[in-house]
């Protein structure tokens, strides 16, 4: 059964985000807030973690598009390949924020998902969830929890969170309830600019 830690994203307990941090390290998956609504993850270099993860959302993991958070843009070097200064100038604009962008992936990303041409990055504005890849050391892999019922989509209880899914997963961390407009998607992967999902992020930082 999973641990149901309260962690305030104004200012995030040390001591709670290490057991999130302990929890990743060993394979866990986790369920966490972000900017825009909770999200299901798990260490990207974990191959076992991230084939539970695709598990649990019925994929095969070489067809899942899960994104990877990230703590800020330091890391995009390890996983993306050499951008250019418009899209650099997109993301400076845009992160840490709602959106998530689709670029050309590096010949370093992960085992799992070395034969990926792109990989979506997301810098979320939680404290919560970056403090935690930061203390961990790389990204997280990251997939939205749909709810159940088509009418609400996203579930933003943290209680209810927990409910549903306190055996699927080693940690829930409640950190207030969540929105329910996912992240806007945008492809910057072939030098244009595509949007894929208009969601929380505004359009505006691409002017």
């Amino acid at each position: 059964m999973a641990t149901f830690i309260k962690i305030y994203n104004e200012n995030p307990n040390p001591k709670e985000i290490d057991k999130v941090v302990a929890v990743l390290k060993k394979g866990g998956l986790i369920i966490y807030p972000t900017d825009t609504v909770y999200g299901l993850g798990c260490d990207i270099t974990n191959t076992k973690a991230l084939e539970k993860v695709a598990r649990i959302k019925n994929l095969k993991l070489s067809k899942a598009n899960f994104s990877f958070i990230c703590n800020g843009l330091s890391h995009l070097s390890d996983y993306v390949k050499q951008i250019d200064t418009p899209t650099y100038k997109i993301l400076k604009r845009a992160l840490p924020g709602a959106y998530t962008f689709v670029l050309p992936g590096s010949n370093k990303l992960p085992k799992a998902f070395k034969k990926r041409k792109t990989v979506g990055i997301r810098v979320p504005d939680n404290n919560i969830i970056r403090e935690i890849v930061k203390q961990l050391g790389n990204p997280i892999v990251s997939t939205s929890i749909y709810d159940d019922d088509d009418v609400i989509e996203y579930t933003t209880d943290p209680e209810l969170i927990f409910e549903k899914w306190q055996h699927l997963v080693e940690v829930v961390i409640d950190g207030g309830y969540g929105g329910n407009q996912p992240s806007t998607v945008i492809d910057l992967s072939a030098g244009e600019i595509e949007i894929i999902r208009e969601g929380k992020g505004s359009l505006e930082i691409l002017q």
